[in-house]
């Protein structure tokens, strides 16, 4: 068999220190993509929007370079093109919510009229926050 091995695969990405904040130049290192690269993107994915200060330096939080090292993956890895990767970040975060980590509940049995206040009380509560998690 003839596996083509790509010079992007060779490259172990190194660990994302503990910072609040990276610089392009960082994140250029930590992804192994350079930084006209990271500007490109910002433009084709909508998730990847880094915080402008001073002089419009770019400033990337840690869940932002983790999404950079996805698309890389999907890109220089899978074999996505811009568009199908955008597809498939977008289909990902709408089909990951928090409401869709939750364990499925079984349906709670009806409450007796006897019931005491506080115990239907609590169970307004839960699905008071049943629904803000949706």
């Amino acid at each position: 068999m003839n596996e083509r091995i790509s010079k992007t695969e060779l490259i172990a990405l190194p660990p994302i220190p503990a910072k609040r904040y990276f610089t392009i130049g960082e994140v250029s290192e930590l992804c192994g993509v350079k930084p006209h690269v990271l500007r490109y993107w910002e433009q084709e994915f909508s998730q990847l929007k880094p915080v402008k200060r001073r002089g419009n330096r770019r400033y990337y939080q840690h869940h932002e370079v983790l999404l950079i090292r996805r698309i890389r993956e999907l890109l220089y890895e899978q074999g996505f093109t811009i568009s199908g990767a955008r597809n498939k970040l977008d289909s990902r975060g709408a089909s990951h919510g928090i409401a869709d980590e939750l364990p499925v509940l079984p349906a709670m049995p009806a409450v007796p009229q006897e019931a005491p206040l506080d115990r239907v009380w609590i169970r307004n509560e839960l699905i008071a926050i049943l629904n803000l998690l949706k």
